[in-house]
């Protein structure tokens, strides 16, 4: 009954919003002009840059942790972190085909840079500080030529490797006071350092960058300065930039045509330096710090990611920015769609709310609160306003066309705000605390007043659900209760119990049954008049099930939780009929849009996504 995702048919997934922009170089231009690739989570995105349709590479066990396009554009390389003591993948995927080309099991834990020889004969691979070595992989054959330690006992780990654009044979590491040219001795199946001599320089390097005809190659560091050093020599020709070091270290760099320098930095400052003594011609301050450069063609177009989930584009004539897609940087905890619209929805996280349009997964609106977490919202029934629960105790509500902060209510909770619900005339709301307390609120014009306090929760609420009268209510709770209250008379009405925490709670839209699900991984079934338990589904082989949505005619309810995985169910057969693969990260929570074409679903990874609602009404 758990739904088995081998058996089931897949929810057709629609559209992505997400971007692991914390992945070091994870942004990459593809060489046909037309696609971006990124990492979001264990799952590759190649974006098309005109009509922003998106294709899917899934294949990896854990996050992704760096990317690599081959030169020819034959190849994409991707590997992943995994758990201490397990091996890491790296993944060859054939880009025209979109499968997996080659799986190759070497590294422990986890995999910091590939680089792919110009020839795309070779693949290097450099796993983290838990492995530390280096190896040579024969694309062709798919196995492994030679290895080594990347970096001698008395340095440091190595973050970064870089093929030249000529040989195959040769290529370059950089690390925490390493810098080593490599060669590559095919007859005697070795690769053989040679030390690069940086003199009295204690540098830890992030990112490496050769130009074109592999004379030199250039080294982006954490104290803010840029190494040049002679490819054939091993020597170390200029530190720069001597005055103004770049604040918060060099992560990315990338060479142009002219043979200036394109710098992003760990403050989010992206600059255009000359080659020649590293000074700044153009500077742009972005949000959040760079993490990946990448060129499209000769670089008439940049992309800049940053780890704020942002990617920008820039053209090389007007350095101007342009967001061409922003995305959340952290879990994102709830989802909301206004009353009987589905062209735009909101979800919040971290530091903010934000609007989405359905269709072209577009931001509309940004509603910042620095330092503080939104835990759940919605919309009232009129659509004038976003209600929202926050962990610093206070109700926050806003106007969702300009997001002006309407209304505060103070010390709504003691122990933060954990869930929320509006009822059906606009007027009241019902919040939970994590101390347990469910409250009902009047809200009066730019004022607001506490009708009631109803304390019988031992822990924190998790779900609210209002009955469509608005004389009733279902509250569930970390203590094992769902308790049903009336709204009129203020007092317990029946009460379901359970041994779980509860995570969500739903009342069948003919309101005679709820559903409930929680850490024990089952799905219950009670009645609502007596609170009897009707039915008990296993909903999930492996965690909680954290959030769940019933239609409007309550025929089928869609579910997620832990395992990851959306399950699409018959309401009365309890049976899954569909399964969603595709989030990387634990499922917060789920919605169906109001004219049941598509569900929103959202991930402790900062991932949205949207799918195509198989049984539209």
């Amino acid at each position: 009954m758990a739904g088995n995702a081998q058996e089931v048919p897949k929810v057709e997934l629609e559209a992505v919003i997400g971007f692991n922009g914390r992945v070091f170089s994870g942004l990459r231009a593809h060489p046909d002009r037309e696609h971006l690739i990124y990492p979001l989570g264990c799952t590759l995105i190649i974006k098309h840059l005109t009509s922003g349709r998106q294709g899917f590479l899934h294949g990896h066990t854990n996050n992704i942790s760096c990317v690599a396009v081959s030169k020819s554009g034959h190849y994409v390389g991707s590997g992943q972190v995994n758990y201490m003591g397990f091996k890491a993948d790296v993944i060859i995927w054939d880009y025209a085909r979109r499968e997996i080309y080659a799986r190759l099991i070497l590294h422990k834990a986890k995999v910091e840079a590939l680089a792919f020889s110009p020839n795309d004969k070779y693949l290097v691979t450099l796993g983290g500080q838990d492995d530390g070595s280096i190896v040579v992989w024969n694309i062709e054959k798919k196995e492994a030529i030679c290895g080594s330690p990347a970096s001698a006992h008395s340095a440091g780990h190595c973050l970064a490797v870089g093929y030249t654009n000529h040989s195959d044979h040769v290529f370059v590491s950089a690390g925490n006071g390493t810098l080593r040219v490599w060669e590559l001795d095919l007859p005697n199946r070795k690769i053989r350092p040679t030390e690069c001599q940086t003199g009295q320089l204690k540098r830890v390097m992030k990112c490496i960058e050769i130009p074109e005809d592999d004379g030199f190659f250039y080294c982006g560091t954490t104290s803010g300065d840029i190494l040049k050093v002679n490819m054939k020599t091993r020597l170390l020709t200029c530190c720069g930039p001597a005055k103004q070091k770049f604040s918060q270290g060099v992560n990315a760099l990338k060479m142009l045509k002219t043979g200036d320098l394109l710098v992003g930095t760990g403050d989010g400052t992206f600059s255009l330096c000359s080659g020649a003594n590293f000074k700044t011609i153009r500077r742009v301050e972005l949000e959040g710090g760079v993490t990946s450069l990448a060129l499209r063609g000769e670089g008439q177009q940049v992309f800049v990611g940053t780890d704020a989930a942002q990617i920008y584009r820039f053209g090389y004539t007007d350095f101007k920015p342009e967001l061409i897609a922003t995305n959340h940087s952290s879990a994102v905890h709830d989802v909301a769609f206004p009353a009987g619209s589905s062209e735009l929805f909101a979800t919040c996280s971290q530091d903010d709310i934000r609007v989405w349009h359905t269709d072209s997964s577009k931001e509309l609106l940004r509603i910042r609160v620095p330092n503080m977490t939104c835990n759940a919202l919605g919309f009232t029934s009129d659509g004038r306003h976003i209600f929202s629960a926050w962990n610093d105790g206070k109700i926050r509500v806003f106007t969702p066309e300009s997001g002006r902060l309407a209304l505060v209510i103070h010390n709504a909770h003691s122990m933060g705000v954990t869930a929320i619900a509006g009822t059906r005339d606009s007027s009241r709301l019902v919040s939970g605390g994590g101390e347990g307390q469910v409250r009902l609120w009047e809200i009066l014009h730019g004022s607001h007043k506490l009708v009631t306090s109803m304390k019988e929760h031992k822990a924190s609420v998790n779900a609210i659900q209002i009955k469509s009268n608005d004389q009733e209510c279902v509250t569930a709770s970390s203590d094992g209760a769902c308790i049903i209250w009336d709204l009129v008379r203020f007092i317990r009405n029946q009460m379901v119990l359970a041994n779980t925490l509860f995570r969500t709670v739903c009342y069948h839209p003919e309101e005679y049954q709820i559903i409930t699900s929680g850490t024990d991984r089952k799905i219950g079934y009670w009645e609502v008049y007596d609170g009897s338990a009707i039915r008990e589904l296993e909903a999930s082989l492996s965690g909680a099930v954290n959030a769940m949505c019933l239609t409007q005619d309550g025929g089928h309810f869609v579910s997620g939780g832990d395992d990851k995985l959306l399950k699409v169910w018959s309401y009365s057969d309890g049976e899954v009929t569909h399964v969603g693969v595709g989030h990387s990260g634990n499922i917060t929570s789920v919605r169906i849009c109001p004219n049941d074409r598509n569900i929103v679903s959202t991930s402790e990874d900062g991932a949205i996504l949207r799918w195509r609602f198989p049984h539209p009404s």
